[in-house]
């Protein structure tokens, strides 16, 4: 692929997420449903591809959309590899530009919310995997890994489907990224769909303590703009232009923190391969001893990692203030936008096809499962302001972070409620791990090396221990064993 390609495909793709937000600010239906521009413009960027304008070359005799449909074959294949490599551009900033708080403060506010956390990843898993070996094995003769799936795609979301397209392919199950991008679009859907409507029943039968209305959004908060009125901030100028653009020294932090991933994975991988792994491959038919783990971790979980790593130097040499997190949220923002648009362009409806029932088994069982957590867990876990810190975790377990963000402002959105921070403190403990985390990250590995049973059975557990824990806690509250700090920060 030659240079003047890849910047061609980028400009191509600049211009469908230029449409995805015009269709945004236009059409009312897709403003009510909270669509974020991205999912509408990788709909439109798959729509004019071969996956359906390419079709129309034969009835309608318009040869020129053979190749690629509107555009061409080598534009989708430019676009099909952007994912992997922008996940770590994501997974990165996750923690650079915040002070990272101590743990004592993390575990006293955020303890219930931790434990939702957790039980919504770990029991994605325990659904999934059980299906897989209960139904979609034994009646469709369905790859067992495939229940992975819900985690991957619902909690992990568009971002961690399209990153994982790499570790499927090495596996030898291409046909799971397909299916994880098509399920994270069904569960960020329902989710908003769903969580506006557990929003509005909280608020009827009195179960919401912050919202006693329903506040309708403006149309301008619908089209997806801010007013002229308002005063909003892209981020800090931590740095004089005359030096360096401020934005530029973001970038290159970002870069440093991808490098110590990249260093952490080569480490990791050498240390595999000298003491019991097999360099060549998992899958090799000369039988040799040896098993290769670590070398299918992505790179993703270990920039986040890295930026962690920077995070704490900058926090211990009192230069936290070089970096603006808000600047870092907008990095983040760009690398996702264009993470979901190209990967649900290259999206391949003939995957989903084939496995349609697997799709649409294993999307019921996980909108299902965290319709489940949110309505009857939460509520027991949780012991105060349950329906609006739940509703940030449901979101986040189905969508994206922002989705979840986007659920929270709806049910506070003056922020009256310890949800917010008590929702941040907890990405420091969670996101390491599951919604793309470690656990995520090796989950299909070493299921295809060791057996479904190695991450069923530890999640069967977690999922126990997570859920019995935040009960525990909760009556402990209740019987006042135990004071709450979230109820007592808010002055009720």
């Amino acid at each position: 692929m030659s240079p003047d390609a890849i910047g061609f495909a980028i400009v191509l793709l600049a211009a469908i997420m230029l449409a995805g937000k015009y269709l945004r600010v236009k059409v009312p239906f897709i403003q009510k449903l909270l669509l974020p521009s991205a999912i509408i413009a990788g709909v439109i960027g798959l729509a004019l591809g071969p996956q359906v304008a390419g079709r129309l070359a034969g009835p309608t005799g318009w040869s020129w959309l053979e190749s690629g449909g509107l555009f061409t074959t080598e534009i989708y294949e430019i676009w099909s590899a952007l994912p992997g490599l922008l996940i770590s551009v994501v997974f990165a900033t996750l923690f650079l530009g915040s002070r990272i708080p101590s743990p004592k403060r993390v575990a006293r506010l955020a303890g219930p919310q931790i434990s939702v956390g957790i039980a919504y990843g770990s029991g994605q898993y325990v659904v999934g995997i059980g299906l897989a070996l209960l139904v979609l094995g034994p009646l469709f003769g369905v790859d067992p890994l495939l229940g992975g799936l819900i985690e991957i795609a619902f909690e992990g979301g568009h971002g961690t489907a399209g990153g994982m397209t790499t570790v499927f392919e090495d596996i030898g199950i291409p046909e799971a990224a397909d299916l994880a991008l098509a399920m994270a679009t069904v569960g960020l859907v329902s989710a908003i769909v769903i969580g506006v409507a557990v929003i509005n029943w909280g608020v009827r039968t009195g179960r919401t303590r912050v919202l006693q209305e329903v506040s309708h959004q403006s149309r301008d908060e619908l089209r997806g703009l801010y007013t002229d009125s308002e005063t909003v901030y892209a981020g800090r100028m931590t740095a004089r232009p005359g030096s360096i653009e401020p934005l530029t020294l973001h970038v290159a932090v970002v870069g440093l923190a991808i490098i110590l991933g990249w260093l952490m994975q080569v480490t990791l991988v050498a240390v595999e391969d000298a003491l019991w792994g097999r360099p060549d491959s998992l899958w090799t038919a000369d039988g040799g001893e040896g098993t290769t783990l670590l070398g299918y971790v992505p790179l993703f979980p270990l920039a986040m990692l890295g930026g962690v790593l920077v995070q704490v130097v900058l926090d211990r040499t009192g230069s936290t203030h070089l970096i603006d997190h808000e600047m870092m949220k907008r990095i983040q923002g760009l690398a996702l936008d264009i993470l979901i648009v190209a990967a649900l362009s290259s999206i391949s409806l003939t995957v989903i096809a084939d496995y349609w029932r697997t799709f649409l088994i294993l999307s019921i069982a996980g909108v299902a499962f965290c319709m489940l957590m949110l309505l009857f867990f939460t509520p027991r876990i949780v012991p105060a302001f349950w329906l609006e810190r739940g509703i940030a975790d449901f979101g986040q377990s189905m969508g994206v972070t922002a989705t979840g963000l986007a659920l929270l402002r709806v049910a506070d959105p003056y922020d009256e409620s310890p949800a917010l921070e008590a929702f941040g403190y907890k990405q420091l403990v969670f996101e390491p791990f599951f919604g793309g985390g470690l656990i995520t990250a090796i989950s299909i590995p070493v299921m295809a090396t060791f057996g479904v049973w190695w991450i069923l059975a530890p999640m069967a557990v977690v999922f126990v221990v997570s859920i019995t824990a935040g009960m525990i806690h909760h009556r402990g509250v209740r019987s006042g064993r135990w004071s709450d700090p979230a109820a007592e920060m808010v002055g009720r």
